[in-house]
């Protein structure tokens, strides 16, 4: 079998035969199984496959949205314009990938119902949905295109510690007592008391649901391979599952002897993964923030208080893509008629409230006098700064001219870092350093910077990250804007 299941020992199969009879008077984690098989029945090579998938995915309007945003994904632009229905989501996506992050929506509803007080139990599953987070973070640091199956197959990593401390509680207990007392851990313990691995009462209970066998694949443990060595597909999606487990299990406690753990994974599963240990350790963070919001007993979880206003912050932001494609379909409407300073205005206006940025700032640039100047403004008290909002055109060593002269949306997440004092210019401290975090978004014609939109949070926003939906819409909004510019300077052109 696959992912290093080795089934036939007699003390094994005792375990299994327990471990299905409890299954069998609890039910499957409790409805799982109801999920999995109609996520599979529609992933399975039936007649009419994508109206299956597209019936399933509509029937649940999380797993609507959801699969709507990765359609529309950076990692997907490639397919063109905006991904308004599910039916063509599923064209664009595949039937599979749409079943892996049904399969991983369902998982976590189902864990998240399971318990609601601390058991070990719920412990292992909030573990478990933490190393999909930290899974789901590193796909989209790496662009991989195998994100929502390693999602999946990272959360389901552990399936085995989930399984027993779930069904056979006095099992686990057991087998922790043994570790302790032989000073080793419960992987190594499990083979003694159970006849068999953890990983593979794991693979045995996703076999026994009728799990894909590419996830079953990506659930095994993955070893970084030597330097330089050639990692397929499965071998990735087996790396970042092992990985994000590893991370998950170390960031749980959130202490620095954790901290010092997932440094040391970051440098050993870099090379495998194809990002850079700094990127691999900040995309951590950004699952750290998100975890924040999306766990409840960990020690990563805030303060009820803090929580509340997380999650409220995060329910307006998913309003918020609906406002920025909203924008966009406006200045799609106007595009033929309305000059570039109100294609600006309409951008603005859009990533002010869509972003729900504490205040947003239109940036024009005067060729002739050679200066950028503040021209528009949102939020509180912006329109008294427009005047101290300028400067030179010469190319200086700040982040503001790096956006203009890359030509990229840049996200800083902390402007307070001490490291990052010296990027940022003096007008800006003068002016707009109640900022904890901000956006600029370049407007380049013909390589040529004409001006940019900067927008920015303070405190009383959560920390967040930006999404690659969101990188996404704001890179259409830019394009959308500089058309406006372009056909502007034509028109000009022709008439001259």
């Amino acid at each position: 079998m696959m992912g290093g299941f080795k089934a036939g020992t007699p003390l094994g199969d005792t375990t299994l035969g327990q471990l299905w009879d409890c299954t069998r008077r609890r039910g499957d984690m409790p409805g799982f199984a109801k999920a999995i098989t109609a996520i599979l029945g529609a992933m399975r090579g039936e007649d009419e496959q994508e109206f299956n998938m597209t019936r399933t995915v509509l029937s649940d309007p999380v797993l609507t949205q959801k699969v709507l945003r990765l359609a529309n994904s950076g990692m997907y632009s490639a397919f063109g314009q905006h991904v308004n229905t599910v039916s063509k989501a599923v064209l664009v996506l595949g039937t599979e990938a749409i079943g892996h992050l049904a399969l991983g929506l369902k998982l976590i509803e189902e864990l998240a119902a399971t318990s609601n007080d601390t058991t070990v139990a719920h412990i292992e599953m909030e573990k478990a949905v933490l190393a999909g987070i930290v899974a789901q973070q590193i796909s989209y640091a790496a662009e991989s295109r195998h994100g929502e199956e390693a999602v999946v197959c990272s959360m389901l990593h552990t399936l085995g510690r989930m399984m027993l401390t779930f069904y056979m509680p006095e099992r686990w207990h057991e087998l922790q007592r043994m570790a302790d007392q032989g000073g080793t851990t419960v992987e190594d313990t499990a083979p003694v008391l159970l006849g068999l691995s953890l990983e593979e009462v794991g693979h045995a209970a996703a076999l026994h649901w009728g799990l894909p066998a590419t996830l079953i694949d990506g659930m095994r443990k993955m070893e970084p391979p030597e330097a330089g060595a050639e990692v397929s597909a499965a071998d990735w999606i087996a790396g970042l599952s092992t990985m994000s487990a590893l991370c998950a299990e170390s960031l749980w406690h959130d202490d620095e002897a954790g901290a010092a753990r997932v440094r040391a994974l970051t440098e050993s599963y870099s090379g495998m993964l194809g990002v850079e240990p700094a990127n691999l350790l900040h995309a951590i963070e950004q699952a750290k923030v998100v975890a924040a919001n999306d766990l409840t007993i960990a020690p990563l979880s805030r303060p009820a208080e803090r929580r509340a206003k997380a999650l409220a912050k995060t329910r307006q932001r998913a309003a918020g893509n609906k406002i920025l494609l909203s924008g966009l379909a406006d200045m799609r409407d106007v595009l033929d008629t309305a000059s570039p300073g109100q294609m600006v205005q309409i951008a603005l206006e859009t990533v002010y409230k869509g972003l729900d940025f504490s205040r947003a700032v239109a940036f024009v640039r005067n060729r002739k006098e050679n200066h950028y100047s503040a021209k528009i403004s949102f939020g509180d008290g912006t329109r008294e700064l427009l005047a101290a909002m300028t400067f030179d055109d010469a190319y200086e060593p700040n982040v503001f001219h790096a956006a203009l002269n890359s030509d990229r949306v840049i996200f800083i997440e902390n402007a307070r870092d001490a490291k990052f004092a010296a990027k940022l210019p003096l007008w800006w401290k003068s002016s707009l350093s109640e900022a904890r975090s901000f956006v600029i978004l370049p407007l380049s014609s013909n390589g040529q910077p004409a001006g940019f939109l900067y927008g920015d949070w303070d405190d009383s926003f959560p920390p967040i990250s930006l999404s690659a939906t969101e990188f996404a819409l704001l890179n259409d909004m830019r394009a959308m804007v500089m058309r406006a510019v372009e056909r502007r300077h034509k028109v000009e052109v022709v008439s001259r």
